[in-house]
């Protein structure tokens, strides 16, 4: 079993207009609308490559009704707590004439101690009948900012493998709690260097230092560039299929789901990262975030270079 924790679930909603012009009037060409947040994205793309996976965290509301009620569609497991308020909706405008994406998102509900103590609490049990737990999104309005430094440490008691997916403060402080694998892009790991950017060279040197700090897997995101990926001491270099994307929302949570699955499935180091690289890859043909087709994933896993460096 893996579990995933979404601190901050949404509904992400998608509208496609024929073209995008700030002031004016749009009407919506058709839309779309998922239930979100990144750890939940985690836990679709987990159950569609086959894994058993249960969605935790906290949901608010109608909105929160309709993410769990669409997870549970999906044959996903739920353990929500639930929240004061409504769980927030992303907007993503997507300009069908540029390509285009405008992303509007709202802060989410504000969470109290007694629901954060619950949460700790669930998730220590979920974490003992779970081989790998997986941190994604932004923390809470409010939280702390070692929250996620917190549930890491929850989670490594337990026995289980803590994957972190987060950004700014909060990954640096999650980064001291020492998870079992971090998945940066290049501009969080620049943030977390205090630079503004990095060389690829330095992309490989940060994630070593990261390895070398007690991280087992500590893998970049460069885009449609690849990945550079540091697992078990080795270094690699993953290059993707070259697609024309339709929407990169979900992408990086399906590279998460990807590695997480597979690492669950006792897989090796380059099958994992040809199968994160392929998820990712068959999510950015989708409109639907943090979904992926079996034909299009079969397709592009064969395409996903990896390369010992």
């Amino acid at each position: 079993m893996i579990t995933t924790v979404t601190l901050n679930a949404a509904i992400d909603k998608t509208y496609y207009v024929p073209s995008f012009i700030p002031g004016e009037v749009h009407r919506v060409a058709r839309q779309v609308a998922e239930p979100g947040g990144k750890g939940n994205n985690v836990a679709k793309v987990i159950r569609l490559l086959g894994g058993e996976v249960t969605a935790s965290g906290f949901i608010a509301g109608n909105n929160g009704a309709f993410i769990e009620t669409e997870m549970q569609a999906r044959g996903i497991h739920t353990a929500f707590i639930a929240a004061s308020g409504e769980s927030r909706v992303c907007l993503n405008i997507m300009d069908e004439a540029s390509g285009l994406s405008t992303e509007l998102l709202e802060q989410g509900p504000v969470v109290g101690r007694a629901q954060l103590a619950q949460l700790k609490q669930d998730l220590l049990e979920l974490a003992r009948n779970s081989s790998i737990v997986v941190l994604s999104g932004s923390l809470l309005p409010g939280a702390s900012a070692e929250l996620y430094a917190e549930l890491i440490g929850i989670v490594k008691e337990a026995g289980a493998r803590a994957y972190l997916d987060t950004s700014g403060i909060a990954l640096s402080a999650g980064i001291e709690a020492k998870p079992h694998f971090v998945k940066p892009n290049e501009h969080e790991l620049a943030v977390w260097l205090g630079k503004v950017s990095l060389t690829e060279n330095e992309c490989i040197e940060a994630a070593k230092k990261l390895f070398d700090e007690g991280i087992s897997q500590v893998c970049v995101t460069l885009g449609e560039r690849g990945t550079i990926a540091v697992i078990d001491r080795q270094v690699f270099r993953v290059s993707p299929p070259s697609i024309q994307a339709i929407n990169t929302v979900g992408c990086g949570d399906s590279f998460v789901a990807g590695m997480a699955f597979s690492e669950a499935c006792g897989d090796a180091p380059v099958d994992r990262l040809r199968i994160a690289t392929a998820a990712a890859a068959a999510n950015a043909m989708s409109e639907r975030a943090g979904h992926i087709e079996d034909d299009v994933f079969n397709l592009y896993l064969h395409q996903v270079k990896v390369e010992p460096l």
